[in-house]
């Protein structure tokens, strides 16, 4: 099995900022929680069949048949054509803004690796994950769920305008740990989306060099540099502040990010004793995020009363990790045999071609 971590974004939309438009870097605070995706990587002695396991199963012969996007072009890039088995499962569902699709594919890649025998670093999960995201599979996403699903812990990633990443954990006492862990309160809202469709509208107004979407992009990094800052000098109290102001400045940038009753909630919250929150993830559902230092109890019952699942949490300093290795001799000499026969297979093809 090979362990997960799914994170949650304090500060920063999912979205790069256009070529044209981006001047400078970008920081983006992340933690991690513990919350885990499971994933078991299998291949087959016997046969040569593929078997994708998640909400559904696929059996298919060649890796082009298979119809998750990420499983065929994770086993793309170590180009395996067939003979393996993947089965998912996870803690939390899809769409719900806590980055599960791009955990789902640095754990599938890790656990390749460890499959081919191919050993790694976290940031070279992260970077082969962003190449088939972002560049092959053309995703209009950023870089941070795919670096802290690598990663762990509480970070602030640097993003250089050439897309080059400096990862840093953000070291905190213990107290200030623990202040800040018990202070932030997740409740699912019940309602799942499809990111890339608010995400894709964002891209197209950002390309236009839409003035509201540059300017509200321009003032979440400022934003997202303040909220570093508050968190390492201890000053949580501003991080709350500058979580509502982040918020309400996000909520400008696409009429899907939010909805009448995301606002309502989040208001509730705030008349109750939240400081700040936010939507996580590109917005449209999934958990809401709250920052809340007193009455912490009545803004539980209160959402409770409003509908909302409180998602109980910690953070987790580990990044993917392979728990175990399962991969009998039998089935990785099996592995071995078959990558060897259809790399002579597509040698032969390709004189046959010339």
């Amino acid at each position: 099995m090979r362990e997960l971590v799914l994170a949650t974004i304090f500060d920063q939309p999912d979205i790069e900022i256009a070529g044209e438009i981006k001047e400078d870097s970008e920081i983006r605070n992340v933690v991690a929680i513990d919350k885990y995706m499971y994933l078991n990587v299998n291949t087959p002695i016997l046969d040569d069949t593929i078997r994708v396991q998640y909400n559904r199963t696929e059996l298919v012969r060649h890796v082009d048949d298979v119809q998750h996007t990420l499983a065929r072009e994770a086993l793309r890039h170590f180009q395996i054509e067939n003979g393996v088995e993947i089965v998912s499962v996870a803690d939390i569902p899809a769409g719900t803004g806590l980055g599960s699709s791009s955990c789902y594919l640095v754990g599938l890649l890790n656990a390749m690796h460890s499959l081919t025998q191919t050993p790694t670093s976290p940031e070279r999960l992260a970077e082969e994950a962003c190449h088939i995201e972002l560049d092959r599979l053309k995703k209009p996403i950023g870089k941070q769920d795919q670096y802290m699903a690598a990663f762990g812990g509480l970070t602030s990633l640097h993003i250089e305008k050439d897309g080059r990443v400096a990862a840093t954990r953000l070291c905190l006492g213990v107290e200030l740990l623990e202040a800040l862990e018990s202070n932030m309160l997740l409740f699912y809202t019940g309602a799942a989306r499809d990111a890339i469709e608010i995400l894709e509208q964002q891209d197209r107004d950002t390309k236009k060099k839409s003035n509201a979407v540059v300017e509200s992009l321009c003032e979440i990094k400022s934003i997202g540099i303040e909220i570093r800052d508050a968190i390492v000098q201890g000053n949580l109290r501003r991080f709350g502040e500058l979580l509502d102001v982040h918020w309400q400045t996000k909520k400008r940038l696409s009429g899907g990010i939010s909805s009448r009753q995301i606002d309502a909630w989040y208001e509730l919250a705030k008349q109750n004793g939240a400081i700040g929150g936010k939507i996580c993830g590109a917005g449209g559902g999934g958990f809401l995020m709250l920052y809340c230092e007193q009455n912490k109890a009545c803004v539980r019952d209160t959402m409770r009363r409003a509908g909302l699942h409180e998602l109980n949490f910690r953070f987790e300093f580990e990044g993917s990790k392979v728990v175990f290795d399962m991969v009998s001799r039998d089935g990785r000499l099996a592995h071995i045999h078959r990558q060897e026969r259809n790399n002579h297979s597509r040698g032969v093809a390709l004189v046959a071609h010339a």
